[in-house]
């Protein structure tokens, strides 16, 4: 089975080394390329970099080579044009296999597969079709999501269900950690779904396009707080954007970054906390030994308990409070 994979950032890194780990073993297995973004400039430095998925191909390479076999192609394109069609065809791979790639596969490039392709997509499609399913379940204050190995079809998401799983949201889960669980899981399933769909004993389930629901494009200044908003929205967007682009207030003229909190609902006779709404929302009223910094928000306080400002490193709230004596009463915008 000839596989070319198609992924570009850290959540796929794991879906990859499955099937290198397969080619290794001397399986049914040969992984002829690996399809991902082009490098982007990173850090301060602006230095050229390659995607996660790029670098760990790169040293997956150069293990093939060490144990005698024909390392796979390294492909990143700008776009998936007649050359890259062409350098791919003559590779005749078999199947497709993507994650997190981030472009759309036309009908011109789905052809060079003829036993078609598969796609890892974290979420339990139909539900959050397109490109930030996790950040979006977080938002949503959902409290469950999954993992969904579907065929690929032209149309974003909307191929048969080959396989699902759920996981149960605690509500404290951050983008970073749910993305984790999602490499880890899909992976685990990507193998025995692969297998099932080429061998004819793993039926792909339609979609029900009438229940399909769709998530967009995260920009940083998404990341802005608006602190009109309820602390339970607060705290989603949060830990929604962790770790990017993270979520942004002003204070005394510096950007500031809530990196950590967690909302206060109701009364918390433990934390000896009241619920007034006297001050405005972004007010800073106090703090809580236990809690943390307490802000005001539209409805309920939020606890924030690491921050940092822009040009600094992260600290815990007793740590920042040291350097900012003015904080507590000021106001956050």
């Amino acid at each position: 089975m000839r596989i070319v994979f198609a992924g570009s950032p850290a959540i796929a890194v794991p879906s990859l080394e499955a099937l290198a780990a397969e080619e290794f073993a001397g399986r049914d297995i040969e992984l002829v390329a690996v399809l991902t973004n082009p490098d982007s400039r990173k850090g301060r430095k602006g230095s050229l970099e390659p995607t996660e998925v790029g670098a760990r191909a790169a040293q997956l390479q150069d293990t093939l080579r060490e144990k005698g076999h024909k390392p796979f192609l390294i492909v990143k394109p700008e776009k998936l044009d007649a050359s890259v069609r062409s350098q791919l065809q003559e590779l005749k791979p078999d199947i497709l296999v993507s994650f997190a790639y981030g472009k759309i596969f036309g009908p011109k490039f789905l052809a060079l597969f003829p036993k078609g392709g598969l796609n890892v997509h974290p979420s339990l499609l139909p539900k959050y079709r397109g490109a930030t399913p996790i950040p979006a379940a977080i938002l949503n204050r959902d409290r469950e999501t999954g993992i969904t190995i579907q065929t690929l079809a032209l149309e974003m998401d909307a191929g048969h269900i080959l396989m699902q799983d759920r996981i149960e949201l605690s509500g404290r889960e951050t983008t970073e950690s749910l993305s984790q669980w999602a490499a880890r899981r899909g992976a685990e399933l990507l193998l025995p779904a692969l297998r099932g769909f080429v061998q004819g004993t793993l039926q792909g389930i339609p979609q029900n396009d009438g229940e399909a629901t769709y998530c967009s494009i995260i920009s940083k200044d998404d990341g802005w707080i608006d602190w009109s908003a309820s602390a339970l929205d607060i705290d989603a967007k949060i830990r929604a954007y962790t770790p990017w682009p993270l979520c942004a207030t002003h204070h005394a003229g510096q950007v500031l970054y809530i990196i950590e909190a967690f909302p206060i609902m109701k009364p918390d006779t433990e934390l000896n906390l009241s619920l007034s709404k006297s001050s405005q929302p972004g007010t800073v009223t106090g703090i809580d030994k236990k809690a943390g910094i307490l802000v005001q928000t539209g409805e309920g306080l939020l606890a924030v308990q690491r921050l940092q400002y822009a040009t600094k490193k992260v600290l815990d709230w007793a740590s920042f409070l040291n350097g900012a004596k003015q904080f507590i009463g000021s106001r956050l915008e």
